[in-house]
């Protein structure tokens, strides 16, 4: 999971190629690892003309919704809702008491491992 740490006084929107440029490489297939996504889906906030252009030149497709305009990537965003709902359960990173970043940057990881845990069938486990 690639995460930007920054304060919460920032605008989302400036921090979008910074979290482009921080994905980690994929692995799994043969070859060179995958380094960049396909499409970025988002939603109105982040229409920028500007913003498109740097992620087509970077050959991502983004798929963000204009304003004014009736979004067609719903379901896709609901699931990245969800994920920001299930992870506001854990009132650690709804807050953030930690001064050290490597600290409070293992917190997420801790609490994707428990939602995917929880999510497990138990015969599985």
């Amino acid at each position: 999971m690639a995460t930007v740490l920054t304060g919460g006084d920032r605008n989302d929107i400036t921090q979008l190629l910074p979290l482009v440029e921080a994905i980690p490489p994929v692995r799994g297939r043969v070859g060179r690892p995958r380094r960049k996504p396909e499409a970025l889906v988002a939603d109105r906030g982040y229409d920028y003309d500007r913003y498109r252009e740097l992620l087509r030149d970077r050959g991502i497709r983004p798929l963000i919704i204009r304003r004014g305009a009736r979004d067609n990537n719903q379901p896709v965003r609901w699931v990245v809702e969800q994920t920001l709902a299930l992870l506001q359960r854990f009132r650690r990173l709804a807050t953030r008491w930690e001064r050290r970043t490597d600290i409070h940057q293992g917190f997420p990881t801790l609490a994707n491992s428990l939602i995917c845990w929880r999510r497990l069938p138990t015969q599985i486990r």
